[in-house]
C-alpha cells in the first residue's frame, strides 16, 4: 500500500434524466412524496443498447487518467466496484482493461452493493 495512490478521479452518468415529475405521469406519486422519503429528485438511466456498467466505467476512467496526467499503460491494477456487472464472467475490470488497451495487469471486481466503493478503496 505504500506505493498506492489516487492520482485522478473521474465520473460518468448517463445523459437520460428522469425526474420525479416524469414518474408522476405513470405512477400515483408526487415529487414531494418521493423527496420526503428518499431525498431523490432525479435519476439517470443508461441507454439500453449503448451503455453498460463497463462502458460507463471506461468513460469515468478516461477522465480520471486524463486528470492524473498519465496514460492507460501506466495503470498497474484495476479494482472495479459494482453490484450490476455486464456479465458474471468476465468481470467489468477486464472489459475496461481490454477496451482501454491497457497492458496485462490484474483486474479485480468487487461486487458489493452500497459499500462497494469503500470496500474497493480499502482493498
Amino acid at each position: 500500500m505504500l506505493r498506492s495512490k489516487i492520482a485522478g478521479i473521474g465520473m460518468y452518468v448517463p445523459k437520460n434524466v428522469v425526474t420525479n415529475n416524469d414518474l408522476m405521469k405513470y405512477m400515483d406519486t408526487s415529487d414531494e412524496w418521493i423527496q420526503e422519503r428518499t431525498g431523490i429528485k432525479e435519476r439517470r438511466y443508461a441507454d439500453r443498447t449503448k451503455e453498460t456498467t463497463a462502458t460507463m466505467g471506461i468513460e469515468a476512467a478516461k477522465i480520471a487518467i486524463e486528470r492524473a496526467g498519465i496514460t492507460p499503460q501506466d495503470i498497474d491494477f484495476i479494482i472495479f466496484a459494482t453490484i450490476c456487472p455486464d456479465y458474471y464472467f468476465p468481470g467489468c475490470g477486464v472489459l475496461v482493461q481490454r477496451a482501454m488497451k491497457m497492458k496485462e495487469i490484474g483486474a479485480l471486481d468487487i461486487r458489493d452493493q452500497c459499500s462497494g466503493f469503500v470496500y474497493a478503496l480499502n482493498t
